[in-house]
């Protein structure tokens, strides 16, 4: 019985984004005309929901298809690159040469990966450039003696409360102060800055405090893993290291790893808006292979970088034409369950903008919350966040949507709206590290092995304490502003 229970059929990723679809558009016809306060779309001024169509669920994929094109394209060219090198054989043989160096102290590359992770989600944003480790860094850690939930915390914890206490990610503060531009509130950077920082630091630290004592536990007696016993399977199959043969580390290896490492640096490098800094070293120079300089790189420009860059490693590698064209398609076809869950997660986004569903619930709660007391109106704007980032898991887009309405609301009622910025971006890089409808919560744990119920599980406690522990500092930070 114990062995049924732990084999137990669990529903899969794309289960779970379909169901939700299709209760979302339920929903939309449920509450179909329903007014809200008129709002400016696209220069159309809209005041109601409009009930899905069976036709716009059934589309919704394909629209999600469209409107994620880019990063579609990317991950099925990431694919195709990591098992060019993977093939190789540079990538097991480096991981098992980096296993032996840090024999016993292997637990000191999960906080080192996890702090520059959180750097990268508070000053642009890392999300779904953080979708490339999810494959590598598994293989490592598995390899070092831990299991896949600590691979997927070490990079979604690490690079999500970096988002929660975003600086100066353009994405997140940067679209937030903008919009309040918009609505002639100057933003305190100042401020915004220093409340980020805290709640950077904070969740930060409680992140790898989290992962670091599930990983010595895991480390110390495998029985003490979350994981099921499929899952364990799954990872056995697919990151195992206990059958392989030792190998040897040739200079072939290093020039082909050496040249791995340049492509993610590049590729860290390029995605950072330097402009918004007042950063030009780039400019120009480093356009000459898509166009674009540092800095206006985007999906489209990655995935002809990792593209070339897998040739080269082909031909370091000595592969034949058909070694690297059988290779490229075999790895391009293992990010397939990706992107079709990247595709649905983005449908289910789609959906709701189109039928304004998101505007209905910012415009009901915002008239909920203006006569809150300063603590009562911080936790319903910060509980409003999270249910508006379940619909919307894009910082930007739902940043542009809300901050007019919640920002002047603020601003009207004497709060301050700098701290709303913050309240805004950690509500978003909260519910963001478990929603299902983010491709990069859904993708990475597909690229792990990884299913959701588990992820949850493990997250069940610490996601309570993150969101106790940010509303402590917004608390305190908008009756200090206020």
């Amino acid at each position: 019985m114990k062995w049924q229970k732990k084999k137990r059929k669990e529903l899969s990723s794309f289960s779970i984004l379909f169901i939700i679809l299709i209760a979302l558009g339920i929903l939309t016809i449920i509450l179909n005309g329903q007014t809200f306060s008129p709002q400016t779309v696209d220069g159309e001024t809209v005041n109601q929901v409009v009930g899905a169509k069976i036709s716009d669920i059934v589309m919704a994929p394909f629209n999600g298809f469209r409107d994620a094109i880019e990063i579609s394209v990317f991950i099925l060219v990431l694919g195709g690159f990591l098992n060019i090198v993977t093939q190789s054989g540079a990538l097991e043989s480096g991981i098992q040469t980096v296993v032996k160096k840090l024999k016993g102290n292997e637990l000191i590359i999960i906080p080192i990966l996890m702090v520059l992770f959180s750097i990268g989600g508070s000053t642009y944003g890392m999300a779904e450039e953080t979708i490339p480790f999810y494959s590598l860094l598994t293989a490592t850690l598995v390899a070092a003696g831990f299991d896949t939930i600590v691979a997927v915390g070490t990079v979604l914890l690490g690079s999500g409360s970096g988002v929660i206490g975003s600086t100066v990610n353009p994405f997140s503060t940067g679209v937030a102060m903008d919009a309040l531009r918009g609505i002639g509130i100057q933003p305190n950077t100042g401020v915004i800055l220093l409340i980020g920082f805290m709640l950077w630091a904070v969740s930060t630290a409680y992140s790898i405090f989290i992962v670091m004592r599930y990983a010595k536990k895991v480390k110390e007696d495998k029985g003490s893993t979350i994981l099921s016993l499929q899952e364990q399977e799954d990872m056995k199959e697919n990151f195992g290291q206990e059958d392989k043969k030792d190998l040897t580390f040739t200079k072939r290896h290093k020039i082909i790893l050496s040249i791995f490492a340049f492509c993610f640096l590049v590729m860290i490098v390029s995605l950072i808006p330097w402009g918004d800094f007042g950063v030009t070293i780039f400019d120009g120079w480093t356009s000459f292979l898509t166009g674009e300089s540092f800095g206006d790189w985007y999906f489209g420009d990655l995935a002809m970088w990792f593209f070339i860059i897998g040739l080269i490693c082909a031909i370091v590698g000595r592969f034949s034409e058909k070694e690297t064209v059988d290779s490229f398609v075999e790895g391009s076809k293992d990010m397939l369950s990706v992107v079709l869950i990247i595709v649905v997660a983005r449908g289910a986004s789609v959906l709701m903008s189109t039928t304004y569903l998101d505007l209905f619930i910012l415009d009901k709660a915002a008239g909920l919350l203006q006569d809150f007391s300063p603590i009562l109106f911080v936790i319903g704007a910060y509980v409003l966040y999270l249910g508006l980032s379940f619909i919307i898991p894009s910082t930007s887009g739902l940043a542009y949507v809300s901050i007019p309405v919640m920002g002047g609301l603020a601003n009207n009622i004497g709060l301050s709206p700098d701290v709303m910025v913050m309240i805004f971006a950690s509500g978003c890089g909260l519910i963001n590290l478990i929603t299902p409808t983010s491709g990069v919560v859904m993708g990475g744990l597909e690229v792990s092995k990884v299913n959701y119920s588990t992820w949850i599980k493990f997250m069940r406690k610490p996601i309570i304490v993150l969101g106790v522990l940010n509303l402590l500092i917004l608390i305190i930070s908008m009756l200090v502003a206020s």
